[in-house]
């Protein structure tokens, strides 16, 4: 890999991914040298560094290997603003986050190191203290992590806006004080999965950072009503909520949100399981700007639900309601009349839903122009008659139909005769075999009979 060099050169170099021979890396850079020194005396320095501006990190390091002159101009730190080492996350060291700190100093403005697990704290304190004009940190999944790394964060970063630590599981309500404490301009956190974190976390980041508009804890089961109430009192600008496994939230939740943050335009409360139409209302008397609302697994929604959402969010384009097995074919018909953006739509598994629903859907004006993903999972009831109804809608791009018993081969293929570029994804169980000839099997084996 190419990160492998200390000291001068950002994560020590080597050119073994370019697998030649000494012979043919000679002549390359022996002719590349040549023209370096052409390019060098033709174009001015700055001219030549905004060029290199636009290289990825592999270019740049190739390009530090071809001459001194292209050495320094590459690992120059202006070059280095924004860096993404996720194709090299298993070669990925505290070592080389270290000197790759040390090269950028103030230029770096955005950093992933997402899934690279060998890193620990150490290494971050050092990035810490020499980047502290970064502004977009990416940590996910970085399992050795502690809240050591956040503290440091918030003592030496305090222009951080995004923060991603999604999956480092060590991280506790320590992690989030620190950041409320340090980075008052905080306006995107990620720490899903960070099954330590309560409530306390979640106040002392919401007072610490009142300009939060993203706000990411899935599966993070110790976050209740308590800290939506706190999160939503500090931070009214939230554009966009996911709280996925969150089981612990009710209705009482979605009415602070519905109440205090009326800019939110993407919702996730999939696999909430104590929410009831009470949380729909509330989203359809305060959400007004709604374009994405994933619900999968809310199995106590109904179709007064759905149907005092669609009254008065229009702006809705992305639903997935999987599993909402309440709900029928009236859902769709309030979705058809009052959601004239949608454009992608989740009923797998709800089991109620008929022909008549699609029909109501695939004739509606909103459909035929503008929905192009329909998924239709285990929807026992539809049958081809639902193909024919989305024939008129030339927009969409792809159907999920697998497990629905009553479609049929000769169904899909008049469909794609109408829509042909539209991707179907389906499975048809294959024959039972008819029985044997020999009128079934043997009682016994061969040599169990008994003579």
């Amino acid at each position: 890999m190419l990160f492998q060099r200390t000291g001068e050169n950002v994560g020590n170099l080597q050119n073994d991914s370019m697998n030649l021979s000494n012979r043919s890396k000679h002549e390359i850079c022996k002719v590349l040298s040549e023209e370096d020194a052409i390019i060098n005396r033709k174009l001015p320095k700055e001219l030549l560094l905004r060029i290199f501006s636009y290289l990825d990190v592999v270019s740049l390091c190739r390009c530090a290997q071809v001459s001194k002159a292209w050495n320094i101009l590459a690992l120059d730190g202006s070059n280095w603003q924004r860096i993404d080492l996720f194709n090299f996350q298993t070669d990925i060291e505290g070592i080389v986050v270290e000197n790759i700190s040390k090269r950028c100093g103030g230029f770096l403005k955005k950093l992933s190191l997402r899934g690279c697990q060998s890193v620990e704290d150490a290494a971050l304190k050092t990035f810490a203290q020499n980047c502290n004009h970064i502004e977009e940190l990416n940590l996910n999944d970085c399992k050795k992590l502690t809240d050591s790394t956040c503290q440091h964060l918030s003592k030496f970063c305090p222009k951080l806006l995004h923060l991603d630590i999604g999956s480092c599981s060590q991280m506790t309500d320590a992690s989030l004080k620190a950041i409320g404490e340090g980075c008052p301009n905080m306006e995107h956190v990620n720490f899903s999965w960070c099954d330590q974190v309560s409530m306390a976390g979640v106040e002392a980041l919401a007072q610490g950072c009142r300009k939060l508009k993203v706000f990411l804890c899935k599966g993070c089961s110790l976050i209740g009503d308590d800290a939506i109430k706190e999160l939503t009192k500090f931070c009214p600008d939230l554009q966009v909520i996911n709280l996925l496994g969150c089981n612990s939230i009710t209705d009482e939740s979605v009415q602070y949100i519905s109440q205090r943050c009326p800019k939110v335009y993407y919702l996730c409360l999939s696999n909430c399981a104590h929410l009831t139409d009470t949380s729909l209302i509330a989203l359809g008397q305060g959400c007004h700007y709604l374009k994405t609302l994933e619900v999968a697994g809310c199995s106590q929604f109904t179709d007064g639900g759905f149907q005092a959402l669609a009254k008065n969010c229009h702006f809705l384009e992305k639903m997935d309601l999987e599993e909402c097995v309440l709900i029928t074919d009236n859902t769709l018909c309030y979705l058809a009349a009052g959601c004239p953006r949608l454009q992608k739509l989740s009923l797998s598994h709800c089991e109620l839903i008929t022909d008549e629903g699609i029909r109501h859907l695939g004739t509606s004006a909103c459909s035929s122009e503008q929905l192009s993903v329909l998924e239709l999972d285990n929807c026992p009831l539809i049958s081809d008659q639902s193909l024919d109804h989305l024939i008129t809608c030339q927009n969409l791009e792809r159907i999920e139909l697998y497990d629905c018993q009553l479609i049929t081969r000769p169904g899909i293929r008049k469909l794609r005769g109408h829509l042909p570029s539209i991707k179907v994804h389906a499975y048809f169980a294959p024959v039972t075999p008819p029985p044997s000839a020999g009128g079934g099997r043997p009682r016994y084996c061969r040599c169990c009979v008994i003579i």
